[in-house]
């Protein structure tokens, strides 16, 4: 494994929730990493593949978690470094049904591997929303945040399946297993993640995924919100248990 893994995602809000502490978890790791999120919010694969076509300045560069006061085109920020990882994400909303997904998918790989061939390509799993929720219940039709995530699960795992991904980061996964765990708000306005202990244990998974690296002795925990000991152990070993099971 490199000493500093560069990881570029291409997404939306959910990938900010991602990444938000994904450089600071790998500070007091074995493996560093640099990473920059593309932002739009509420960018779909559609979006992207537009925003691609017409070389727009459209993207919220973030860097290692913090917004850097640029925007910046898709093929700049693909021509920017040398990337190890990039990641891409269908939009939460739409990520129930793969018809969304095609042919903006395999577009957007096509147009990665024109600038960046060498680059692992990752799918960021995104997550159901909140048990209970209007949002969930109203909006997306779904009983249970359970019934949510099964439909987005199938969808990206045929979405991996037909871009040949090198690898799937099951934030979703995540998500739903902390509120089995006993852990109630993961997130902070029923869909994105609250901005403790949701955004900690997605970049745990982040990390873990990435890099491969044993994640249970990591000891970042400056939290923009606080979380508990207790919380962040919980999280710790739900990302363990999935992470890992999925290799």
């Amino acid at each position: 494994m490199k000493e500093t893994l560069k990881v570029l995602a291409i997404g939306n809000s959910f990938s900010e929730d991602g990444t938000r502490y994904l450089y600071e978890i790998a500070q007091a790791g074995p493996v560093k990493v640099k990473v920059v999120n593309l932002m739009v919010g509420g960018c779909s694969l559609h979006q992207h593949h537009i925003n691609a076509t017409g070389n727009f300045r459209n993207y919220h560069m973030f860097l290692n978690g913090m917004y850097s006061g640029f925007k910046v085109t898709l093929q700049e920020a693909l021509l920017s470094d040398k990337w190890d990882v990039i990641t891409i994400q269908q939009v939460s909303r739409q990520s129930v049904d793969y018809n969304t997904y095609q042919p903006y998918l395999n577009f957007m790989v096509d147009y990665i591997r024109t600038y960046v061939p060498e680059a692992k390509l990752y799918m960021q799993e995104t997550w159901a929303y909140e048990e209970g929720s209007k949002l969930l219940c109203e909006t997306m039709k779904y009983e249970k945040s359970e019934d949510m995530l099964k439909d987005v699960r199938a969808s990206y795992i045929k979405a991996a399946e037909a871009i040949q991904a090198d690898g799937m980061i099951p934030s979703g996964e995540v998500m739903l297993e902390l509120t089995k765990r006993g852990i109630e708000k993961v997130h902070r306005d029923t869909f994105h993640a609250h901005m403790g202990i949701g955004r900690y244990a997605l970049g745990l998974t982040w990390y873990a995924t990435l890099t491969g690296a044993d994640i249970m002795d990591n000891t970042f925990d400056k939290l923009d919100e606080p979380a508990t000991a207790e919380e962040m152990q919980i999280a710790k070993e739900c990302v363990r248990d999935i992470v890992f099971r999925e290799v």
